[in-house]
This record gives structure tokens, C-alpha cells and sequence, in this order.
């Protein structure tokens, strides 16, 4: 079976490039850990397998809600990340969302039709 993490980036925030690598890596680690604690298994195969991770994008918070709903509808690991405010965006926005690590079938069954980052 093959894994991987999916981290879901909104665009309508214009973030710059660095700003969107270090929120998708603040998704990444969060994802992991939950993942580690809640499906020790799905960590471990993904983990082994080399840790694949795919960024995609979404046009707007409601998008990127409406995926998030789905995943935890299928019981997968999402997380959600809040800014900071201290840089581009206003405190406590979310700019992304982590799923997973988890198989890539079930993963699939949410972010299939979405466009890379």
C-alpha cells in the first residue's frame, strides 16, 4: 500500500513563495505528529516508504473548509494552520491544511481534482 500527505494551500492570500514553504512545513510537522499518535501504523508505512508529500491549492477559505470537512468525514488526520500575524497576514488566519500522512486511496477520495501548488 502507498502513502502520503496532502498539503492544501489557500491562493487568495498572494503569499509570497518562503511564506507558503513555511506554512505547508508548519502542516507537514503538525500532520506527522497527530498521525504518530493517532495511527501509529499509517506513520510508520509512510515513514519507510520515503515520506511523500503533494501541495495543492485552493482559491479560498471556503474551499479549503469544505476539503477539510470531507477528510474528517473519512476519518483522516487533518490539521489547520493559523498564522502568526507577524508577517503577511493577519493573525489567526488559516492559510493550509495537512492530511494525513494516510493511504493514498483514501486520500485520493478528497484531493484527487485539486490543481498543484
Amino acid at each position: 500500500m502507498d502513502y502520503k500527505q496532502v498539503i492544501v494551500v489557500r491562493k487568495d492570500l498572494r503569499m509570497g513563495t518562503g511564506k507558503i514553504a513555511a506554512q505547508a512545513a508548519h502542516a507537514a510537522v503538525m500532520g506527522v505528529e497527530r498521525t504518530k499518535h493517532k495511527n501509529r501504523d499509517w506513520f510508520r508505512d509512510w515513514y519507510e516508504l520515503g515520506q511523500a508529500k503533494v501541495v495543492v491549492k485552493v482559491d479560498n477559505y471556503e474551499e479549503l473548509i469544505q476539503i477539510r470537512k470531507h477528510a474528517e468525514s473519512l476519518s483522516l488526520t487533518v490539521v489547520q494552520v493559523h498564522d502568526s500575524g507577524l508577517t503577511q497576514v493577519p493573525s489567526g488566519t488559516v492559510t493550509c491544511i495537512g492530511i494525513g500522512p494516510a493511504p493514498v486511496e483514501m486520500i485520493d477520495k478528497v484531493t484527487k481534482g485539486l490543481k498543484l501548488l
